[in-house]
């Protein structure tokens, strides 16, 4: 199974079988506010218990700073560490 087959399995579980929606703007605002939630406040173990947004901002960092070649400065003029 596919991390997308796996998260829209979650999503329709979580929102989609126990919600009722009176129009397509009420379907849009309630799956808005699912991934929000999801994205931003649900912590998972999987990620160390961080929120997807929040690994993904440290994947990122990390990534910018093992680019960095050898002996490259900081913004702040401290030496960076090599990755």
């Amino acid at each position: 199974m596919s991390f997308g087959d796996s998260f829209n399995g979650r999503q329709r579980d979580a929102l989609l079988n126990a919600t009722l929606f009176r129009s397509l703007p009420h379907a849009r605002l309630a799956l808005a506010a699912w991934r929000d939630h999801y994205n931003h406040h649900r912590q998972l173990g999987q990620l160390g218990w961080l929120t997807p947004a929040s690994y993904a901002a440290r994947w990122t960092e990390k990534q910018k700073l093992e680019e960095r070649p050898l002996g490259a400065i900081d913004d702040d003029g401290t030496p960076v560490p090599a990755g």
